[in-house]
């Protein structure tokens, strides 16, 4: 199974990401924008927090809040879990199962490399079992 660097050096290590002050709604329209799921929240170069849409979901919408007037520090998750470039994407599928989570940054040592997404994974699942089929059938044809 490939690692979280080689995957990455398919899908490209764009991260979008917002600061603690930005409002809610400017965050919504960057994620509506790049057709994103969750935004990083960065502060001095650090990774704060995350914004993701269950965020706003359950603690903007459901509480009667306004996105205009609210902080993305007010809703976003302040514990983000994060893996290393060498972590397999067999052993990302397990932490985002058992943690109940959809987004990943990755981490080179200090520095932020990317953000993998639960998609991101299935996709290199899907395309790897694809992979392995092609070449039984080969073998069996052969």
């Amino acid at each position: 199974m490939k690692t979280v660097k080689e995957l990455l050096q398919m899908k490209g290590s764009a991260v979008h990401s917002v600061t603690p002050q930005t409002k809610v709604f400017d965050a919504l329209k960057l994620m509506a924008e790049k057709n994103i799921g969750a935004v990083l929240v960065l502060g001095d170069g650090k990774i704060n927090g995350i914004m993701t849409e269950r965020d706003y979901a359950r603690k903007v919408i459901l509480l009667g809040k306004s996105s205009h007037e609210i902080t993305v520090r007010e809703i976003m998750s302040d514990q983000v879990l994060m893996v290393p470039t060498t972590q397999t994407i067999e052993e990302c599928m397990g932490l985002m199962t058992n943690k109940r989570i959809r987004h990943l940054p990755v981490m080179d040592g200090d520095k932020l490399v990317g953000l993998l997404s639960i998609g991101d994974l299935v996709k290199e699942v899907i395309a790897d079992q694809e992979q392995t089929i092609k070449q039984l059938e080969s073998y069996i044809h052969s």
